[in-house]
């Protein structure tokens, strides 16, 4: 079975750079609600604005963050392994649906973005951002108490903490306004990432709680 999670970080990694250096394909790539109101056959930067990067932080920040989730949510996916209690599907099966997460989460968490700024000629946002909050968010609703380790952190994080500070920071940062990133992708991938896991897996939903409800009676 090919690895979509490798093939879209080299992707997005490459594609990342390369427009660093290329500012033609740059603006042609990026999000920009104005012209795209303007002029429908750019609607096309709904998708390609998720393979552009503000800068190395932006990018690391966004791959780290899907590959550490992305490997759990594809095993799940393909063949429920990783998380007790829920049954996957098959490997083509379970990379569709894995794709229709993280590139439907790039297109989707986009769309709010482009009703509030259609009317803004000056604005433009690029970032992997809906997508990997879309695969984040699948993977703490599978591996709720899974943790994540951070550099300069010496403990380890369970998923669904990490989630919401993952949730804390890009509100900050969306409040800020001083680059081109869309941080308020975040919660509409987030959110479109925890609708499109359970429409895949009702059950998961039950296991989460199970698995929160159990964690938290730990310490009572």
């Amino acid at each position: 079975m090919f690895n979509p999670i490798l093939i879209l970080i080299g992707l997005t990694v490459a594609i990342s750079a390369y427009a660093w250096s290329n500012d033609q394909l740059m603006e042609s790539w990026i999000l920009r609600p104005y012209y795209m109101a303007r002029d429908r056959s750019q609607l096309y930067r709904f998708l390609t604005s998720g393979f552009l990067h503000a800068d190395w932080g932006h990018l690391l920040f966004n791959m780290i963050a899907f590959y550490s989730f992305g490997g759990l949510v594809l095993d799940v996916l393909c063949n429920g392994t990783g998380a007790p209690g829920l049954d996957g599907f098959d490997a083509t099966g379970g990379i569709w649906r894995f794709l229709l997460l993280y590139l439907g989460g790039i297109i989707v968490s986009d769309i709010p973005t482009y009703f509030r700024h259609r009317d803004d000629r000056n604005y433009g946002s690029l970032g992997a951002s809906g997508g990997v909050a879309s695969v984040l968010f699948a993977g703490v609703i599978f591996a709720p108490l899974n943790k994540i380790y951070l550099m300069f952190i010496p403990v380890g994080i369970p998923g669904f903490i990490f989630g919401f500070l993952y949730l804390l920071y890009s509100y900050y940062q969306g409040r800020r306004r001083g680059d081109n990133i869309n941080h308020d992708a975040h919660f509409y991938g987030a959110l479109y990432g925890v609708v499109v896991t359970l429409v895949f897996m009702p059950a998961a939903a039950l296991e989460f709680v199970r698995q929160i409800s159990s964690f938290l009676q730990s310490f009572v």
